[in-house]
């Protein structure tokens, strides 16, 4: 699914390490401004959205430099609890 491969290139992209340009477009934040109305939903807020499907509530950055951790909630993620 989709949720389930955004959460992958993100544990990817955090554990390469700063300085690189795919964290830079992952948390980069536009330099000009927006026009009136809702705001653009960025990466890093479907990233956040997307774990708190999943019931997590805490850093994503933290919980990514956990590998194991991490792709047990990628797993959750792409196997959806059904009621």
């Amino acid at each position: 699914t989709l949720k389930s491969c955004r959460l992958l290139w993100a544990g990817h992209v955090e554990g390469i390490g700063d300085g690189r340009r795919a964290l830079k477009l992952l948390a980069g934040k536009p330099d000009w401004k927006r026009l009136r109305g809702r705001p653009k939903i960025r990466w890093e807020g479907n990233i956040i959205w997307d774990l708190k499907e999943v019931d997590y509530e805490e850093d994503w950055k933290t919980l990514a430099q956990e590998r194991v951790t991490w792709r047990a909630y990628v797993l959750v993620a792409m196997n959806p609890r059904v009621p």
